[in-house]
């Protein structure tokens, strides 16, 4: 299974979310589910400065992330398609993602806000990944085979 985060530019919240849901996957005990990010106009610029220093407060590290581009590939190999507004989910139909995939957070974009914002974003990314983890694993990790900590 593979989750895919999509956001404007891949610097911000996409990026935030994959490794937050990441996180919550892993304390499932559910290392097989793949979770990505893209952006609809991503150029391969790194993850925002406050993006960073907000996920590094939680002690994930954003410092090696580059954007890339949601691509019609992409979007069909992904089983979930997670998108941050609307519009989003339109770009991502527009590209040919099946709309039964889509599920849209409703999550602000902080783009050039101060550190604040980007936690303000951090904790309502950390409510949609504890949503879609247990979406994906159970409430209470029951969708965790052979995990007992899920």
């Amino acid at each position: 299974m593979t989750v895919l985060f999509v956001c404007t530019g891949n610097t911000c919240r996409s990026p935030m979310a994959a490794a937050l849901l990441r996180r919550a996957l892993d304390k499932r005990g559910r290392s097989d589910i793949i979770v990505e990010s893209a952006g609809l106009a991503a150029d391969g610029s790194p993850a925002s400065e406050n993006a960073v220093s907000a996920m590094r407060e939680w002690g994930l590290d954003l410092s090696g992330h580059l954007s890339r581009p949601v691509t019609p590939a992409l979007l069909k190999e992904a089983d979930v398609i997670a998108v941050m507004s609307p519009s989003h989910a339109l770009g991502a139909l527009s590209l040919g993602a099946a709309p039964e995939k889509l599920r849209v957070l409703q999550i602000p974009d902080p783009y050039g806000g101060d550190l604040e914002a980007y936690r303000r974003t951090r904790g309502a990314l950390e409510q949609a990944a504890q949503a879609l983890a247990e979406e994906l694993c159970g409430p209470g990790g029951e969708g965790c085979p052979g995990s007992p900590g899920c």
